[in-house]
Formats: structure tokens, C-alpha cells, sequence
């Protein structure tokens, strides 16, 4: 056989088509019927052909008679392809052929003077919708109801979407029937497949402009409106579980449906679905299985569903069950992004001595729950506390987990009582091994409530701002330092007076940037936002804190939130010298009567003698502990806030452990004496030692 030879194989688009002469070279092309004549007329509609080509073989031209017709006037001229009948500005209308439909609105068929349809002679209710004619009118109303469906992005969108895009243009009634609960992804349901009836809509009272609906008049009351159970449990075997097994859409009036429907709707749902074929069961399935059922209905006086409808209806529950089954997966994964967003903040802000803390997440969109940053306050010895705000960059899961780790990472090096630039040392060589492209900027602030002083340490984080108690803001320079991540950067700590009422805000860029400003704007929007707030308390009252965040937030914009928003706000009361007591104790035997003397002095200079008791108990447990080993002297401070807390300080890095001593130790039950008598207690690491802590209430 010569390998030359090629032989031809006529393509899709060249096949010829019923009623097309198969000698027409132009094949396919020519996909229309035969000229159909008009109604009441022997005329032919003319056949139309492309710009420039000749009238196909055997066809008449456009300007002579068609065999059995009448033919076109001459004087009217050529007829053009694109030109319609009474088209000319002298012809009359043509009454015989139609409008094309809008989309979304089915076209209503000719109606005699009786009322009746000419096509089934049944009489039709003046405003109420009539089915679709036509083939070119199903196509656009399924066209215009997918793309309605599709608009919704959750369950009840998709739902509505389905529901508003059939009533009342195909059915005067629908009822959607889901699983209960709905099987996500490929995990496989267990136990009954029980439907729940999710939404019902029947036609409305006034009229849906979104969908370009023609208005229709309000309902009379009819026996539809009783159908429709709330919970139906599908048996194994069951004709219901046979049609929903079938997939495809069937009439009611099938012996398979007819059965299935009392189950579906209970007895007395099933007694009134009308009779005929007005009323289709369309299974909904998604990717892997049946997930419910669309019932749609139409009412005794309307024209009963055709057979074409069973395609309609085929193509709405397709489209509506591989929706709702993207739904369910998006859902789950919004959940799963919340539930990783919550876990990886703090749920709650400490109690921390001689601060008030508010805080503020906001994320980007409702697109994009899952963001890098996060802020922290973190309890630290001495009464201190540590206060962090973070950006990783990015808005995705990956950016969500590498802020987890990092804000793990700044609390066990918190613990340790790092000094600020340390801590971001450290932050900055484990971003390093998260990989390269993990990059942050980081703000950690060490306040001292007994000093009234501020440390602050900056990896490339916008700076904070500080609000005095007189109303005054002002932007704190700090180093601004190269982001987490970069490598082989030092970082510098300032340390800054804090004053007794003043608020410290720090914040994340996405606050103070956006698509509409730039950072340093927007630092000066915020620090005039702030001084504008403060002026509306007095110079003598700092504005609440929940309130100063609340109005912190209104100041963004619609365009402003490109970013989500971290924000921690730190009212600084302090600790006054009066109400603090300090001393050195030297490591040796009379060190614990040295310390319950101290501590009754104190106690009696402000007045909580009642507590004198329980407080030289204590003292002289804990401070026994330190002084067995330690070398150096021993700290012991006395606080008087809203409760009364103990530090006892010794130069032993091993924290004591709570343990039950035995009935023949001699010791071993100093903490347990502590355990039961203080309100709490701890021990932290430092890096010269450790403290140990309890706080007593106060009366």
C-alpha cells in the first residue's frame, strides 16, 4: 500500500445533517430544516445564505417563488441575510415570527381569544408564567441559571441560587432535599442516608428584577404550599433510594416516582402533588455520590412539564449538587483556616501587674482567613511582661504555620528572660531553618512596671506609638532593624521611660498601609487618630483601652483592608515605690527569720497584718529552698498591688517541682504548703538563676 495515500475523513462540522442535500458543498454548515411555511399561508420562509456565496442547489432565490408559495414582490428589492421580514419601514409587522426571548424569560405561547393556548388549548392564567416553546428558550434559561447558581460561593448561595432560578420561570414550586450531614471531599458517610429538607420556594408575591422576571400576581392559597416533609430516612431497597440511585431526573407520575414520593414527603405531602407531568424528582449528585433532591412543581392550572423539561432539570441539578459539593469542601476548609487562625493566637491576654492589655485581629477578606500575623504578651519574672507583634509575610496556610512557630519560638525564649535583641537573634536563625524565602518582621517590648521603663527591640516592623496621659502621641524611634530571616543582621534595643498612664500601641503595616497610602502616612493618620481620641477623655483620664482599639480600626477605609491587621494596646499603670519592698539576704541559716521579720514590717506599714500569718509561712518555706544552695544572695520583694506577690530570687538554675513527700522525709513539703495556701504560684528560668513566686489575695 502506498504510505502516500491519505485517506479522507469527513470532520464533525462536514457531516450532513437531516433535511440537508448531502451534494451541498457547504455540508453542516447549513444545519437548519427545510423552509418551514408560515401558518394560514403556503409562503416558505426564505432560506438564508452566507454574504457573498450562491444559493445552494436547488434552492430557490431569494426574489422568485418557492413551488407551492407566493412569491416576494420585486419592487421591494433584494432581500439581505441579515434582513427580517418587515424589516422596511413601510412593511407591516411580521406577526408570525417571534421576538427572541430575554434571557431568563421564557416566552409565552400564542393565547386565542377564549384564553386558551392554541398549541394545547388549555386556558392559561393571565400573569402567570407559562413553560418555554422552544429550544433556543431553554437553552438561554439554563445559561442564565447556571450562571445564577454559580455565583454562590457557601451552601445556602447555591441553594438560594437554584431556588430563585426556577421559580417561578420553570416550576411554581421547588423543594431541595440535602443530606444530613453532608459528606465532605472523599471521606466516605457513615451510618443511614437521611435528606433534610434545606429550602423551599414557591412563586412570589412580587417581583424578582434580578433575574428580569416577568411580575406575577400573588398566589392564591393552594395545597402545594402543605408539601414537603422536614426529615426522610432513605431505606436500603427502598423505590426512593432506587429513582435517587438512578441519577436521572424522572416524572412523578412514573410508577418508581409515584412510589417514592410518600416516602420522600410522608403521606400526606405525596396526596398532593398534582396529577400528570407536573412534578419532576431530580437526584442531586455530586463528585462521588448522591448527596439529595430537587422536587420540582407545578400547579393543576399550569401547562404540565415536557419531556425536554427532563433535560432542564438535569442540567439545574448537575450544576447545583457539583456546586454545593465545592461548597461543602470550601466550608470545611474556612473551618479548618479559623480553627488554625484562633489556635495560633492567644485566646485569652494574661493578667499581668501594673498593665492592662486590649487586643485586635481582623483578617484580610472573607477570601482570605488565614494570615502571618500575630501579637503576644507573655508574663515574664520581676512582674515584667513581654509584649510581641509579628508579620510573616504572605496570606496562606504556610504563612499561618511559619507564625505559629515563630511565636513558639518567642515564648520559650521569653521564658528564658532574653533581653529584646536576643530574643530577635534567635527568632532570626530559626526563620533561617525554616528556609530561605520565610521571612518576618517582629517588634518585642520588655516593660518593667517597678522601674517605669520600656526595652524595645525591631526587626523591620513599623514603630509604635506611644499615647501619653495628657493627650500627646507620639511615634517612638526605635532601630528599625532588617526583617526575620535576612541573616547576619544585629539588632539594637532602646530602653524608653514609660510613664504611669500612658498606652503603647503596637500594630502590624497592614493598619497603616494599604493600595491607598503609603506606611508613613498612615503612621501619621493613626498618631493624629490617637491624639484625637485622647483629647475627648481629658488630660487627666486616658481613654478606655477596648474603646482606643474600637476607634483605632474605624479609621480604615474601604480599600484598606489589602492586609489583615494584628493590634495590642498597653495601658501602663506601674507599680509606685511605696508599694514595693526589696532586699538581700545572705545565704546562710538565719536567712528565713531574717526574711519573716522583713516581710511583718512591710505588711504592718500597709496595713495587712491579717495576712502576716500565711505570708512569714510561706517566705520562710521558699526562701529556705534557695538559701541550701545557693552561693550567692538571695532576693526577696514584696508587691502591693491588687493582690500581694512574693519574689524570691537565688542564682540555682533548677526550678523546684511540686512533688507528695513520703511519711518518712524530713522535708519536702515546702511547695506543698504553697500549693495550698497561695492564690498561685510559679518559678521561672532566668539567666543568672531562677524566681520563685506566689501572690496571696488581699482581705
Amino acid at each position: 500500500m502506498d504510505s502516500t495515500r491519505v485517506t479522507e475523513q469527513p470532520t464533525s462540522f462536514e457531516r450532513p445533517q437531516p433535511g440537508v442535500d448531502p451534494a451541498d458543498p457547504r455540508g453542516a454548515l447549513l444545519g437548519t430544516p427545510p423552509p418551514a411555511r408560515v401558518p394560514g399561508t403556503g409562503a416558505a420562509l426564505p432560506v438564508q445564505s452566507r454574504s457573498g456565496e450562491p444559493p445552494a442547489p436547488g434552492s430557490a432565490p431569494p426574489d422568485t417563488v418557492t413551488p407551492g408559495g407566493a412569491g416576494q414582490d420585486p419592487a421591494a428589492g433584494p432581500v439581505s441575510e441579515h434582513s427580517q421580514p418587515g424589516a422596511g419601514p413601510a412593511a407591516e409587522p411580521d406577526a408570525h415570527r417571534p421576538r427572541p426571548a430575554p434571557e431568563g424569560i421564557p416566552v409565552q405561547p400564542a393565547v386565542g381569544p377564549d384564553g386558551a393556548e392554541r398549541r394545547t388549548g388549555q386556558v392559561t392564567t393571565p400573569g402567570r408564567p407559562t413553560p418555554m416553546r422552544r429550544d433556543g428558550d431553554r437553552l438561554r434559561f439554563v445559561g442564565a441559571a447556571t450562571r445564577r447558581i454559580a455565583r454562590g460561593i457557601d451552601l445556602d448561595e447555591i441553594v438560594m441560587g437554584l431556588c430563585r432560578a426556577t421559580v417561578p420561570t420553570f416550576s411554581d414550586a421547588i423543594l431541595v432535599y440535602l443530606r444530613d450531614p453532608l459528606p465532605v471531599g472523599d471521606e466516605r458517610p457513615t451510618g443511614p442516608l437521611v435528606l433534610r429538607l434545606r429550602r423551599t420556594d414557591r412563586i412570589p408575591a412580587e417581583r424578582d428584577t434580578e433575574g428580569g422576571f416577568l411580575p406575577v400576581a400573588p398566589p392564591e392559597p393552594n395545597e402545594l404550599d402543605s408539601v414537603g416533609a422536614e426529615l426522610c430516612t432513605v431505606r436500603p431497597g427502598s423505590a426512593l433510594a432506587e429513582v435517587l440511585r438512578g441519577v436521572r431526573p424522572v416524572f412523578t407520575d412514573a410508577p418508581a416516582a409515584r412510589a417514592a414520593l410518600p416516602e420522600l414527603l410522608g403521606g400526606d405531602g405525596a396526596s398532593v402533588v398534582p396529577d400528570g407531568q407536573r412534578a419532576i424528582l431530580a437526584p442531586l449528585r455530586g463528585r462521588r455520590r448522591v448527596i439529595g433532591a430537587a422536587l420540582f412543581l407545578r400547579r393543576p392550572e399550569r401547562i404540565p412539564f415536557e419531556a425536554d423539561d427532563l433535560l432542564v432539570a438535569a442540567q439545574l441539578a448537575t450544576h447545583s449538587a457539583l456546586g454545593i459539593d465545592k461548597a461543602v469542601l470550601y466550608g470545611r476548609e474556612a473551618y479548618i483556616a479559623d480553627e488554625l487562625q484562633r489556635t495560633m493566637l492567644p485566646e485569652n491576654l494574661p493578667r499581668c501587674t501594673g498593665v492592662r492589655l486590649a487586643s485586635r485581629y481582623l483578617p484580610a477578606a472573607e477570601t482570605a482567613r488565614v494570615g502571618g500575623d500575630w501579637y503576644d504578651a507573655i508574663p515574664l519574672p520581676g512582674s515584667r511582661v513581654a509584649l510581641v507583634v509579628g508579620d510573616v509575610m504572605g496570606h496562606s496556610m504556610t504563612s499561618a504555620a511559619i507564625m505559629g512557630q515563630l511565636r513558639t519560638t518567642a515564648q520559650n525564649l521569653a521564658g528564658l528572660d532574653l533581653p529584646p535583641q536576643e530574643v530577635l537573634h534567635h527568632l532570626d536563625e530559626q526563620a533561617q531553618r525554616l528556609g530561605v524565602d520565610r521571612m518576618a518582621t517582629c517588634l518585642y517590648a520588655v516593660y518593667d512596671p517597678v522601674s517605669h521603663r520600656i526595652t524595645i527591640a525591631n526587626a523591620g516592623h513599623p514603630p509604635p506609638i506611644l499615647l501619653e496621659l495628657g493627650g500627646r502621641a507620639e511615634v517612638l524611634r526605635v532601630p528599625a532593624g532588617a526583617p526575620i530571616g535576612v541573616g547576619g543582621v544585629d539588632f539594637e534595643a532602646v530602653e524608653l521611660d514609660a510613664p504611669a498612664g500612658a498606652t503603647l500601641l503596637l500594630y502590624t503595616d497592614g493598619l497603616v498601609e494599604s493600595r491607598l497610602r503609603d506606611v508613613w502616612t498612615g503612621i501619621e493618620q493613626l498618631r493624629e487618630k490617637l491624639a484625637a481620641t485622647a483629647q475627648l477623655t481629658g488630660p487627666d483620664h486616658p481613654p478606655p483601652l477596648e474603646a482606643l482599639c474600637d476607634e483605632v480600626l474605624d479609621m480604615l477605609g474601604p480599600g484598606d483592608r489589602d492586609d489583615d491587621i494584628a493590634l495590642l494596646a498597653a495601658r501602663f499603670d506601674g507599680i509606685a515605690p511605696s508599694d514595693v519592698a526589696y532586699w538581700f539576704l545572705e545565704p546562710e541559716d538565719a536567712a528565713p527569720g531574717r526574711a519573716r521579720r522583713l516581710a511583718r514590717r512591710a505588711l504592718s506599714r500597709w496595713g495587712l497584718e491579717e495576712l502576716s500569718d500565711s505570708v512569714e509561712l510561706l517566705v520562710s518555706e521558699v526562701v529556705t529552698n534557695a538559701v541550701r544552695y545557693a552561693t550567692r544572695p538571695v532576693t526577696l520583694r514584696l508587691l502591693r498591688t491588687d493582690v500581694l506577690r512574693c519574689e524570691v530570687g537565688d542564682d540555682v538554675p533548677q526550678l523546684p517541682r511540686l512533688r507528695q513527700a513520703r511519711a518518712t522525709d524530713e522535708g519536702g513539703r515546702g511547695l506543698y504548703l504553697v500549693n495550698r495556701l497561695a492564690r498561685r504560684w510559679g518559678a521561672t528560668r532566668l539567666s543568672t538563676g531562677k524566681v520563685v513566686w506566689f501572690e496571696l489575695n488581699r482581705g
